[in-house]
């Protein structure tokens, strides 16, 4: 499935998903390692072989850029995931 621009977080997804076939450990593809269950469903090719947990990935990167922000950042970055997500399903052929 293609990432649509329509869609809320597209840039965000979309970054993900080229850093994780690029094996960059980003931000982005952290974030759609998180979501890869419910994106898979949806349509998208996300890798399955992670071993490691994404969720502690990303908040420990985002602690190390700042620790005070990090709860509302990785809250904030887990929101647009669900908008898109669920944004996505709407739009499923």
């Amino acid at each position: 499935m293609e990432v649509s621009d329509a869609l809320p977080g597209a840039d965000l997804i979309r970054k993900g998903l080229s850093d994780l076939a690029a094996g960059v450990e980003s931000i982005p593809s952290l974030l759609v390692l998180v979501g890869a269950p419910r994106l898979r469903r949806i349509g998208f090719d996300v890798p399955d072989d992670t071993p490691f947990l994404p969720e502690d990935r990303l908040y420990a990167i985002l602690s190390e850029e700042d620790s005070d922000s990090a709860h509302s950042r990785y809250n904030a970055l887990i929101r647009r995931l669900v908008s898109f997500e669920r944004a996505a399903e709407c739009v499923k052929p």
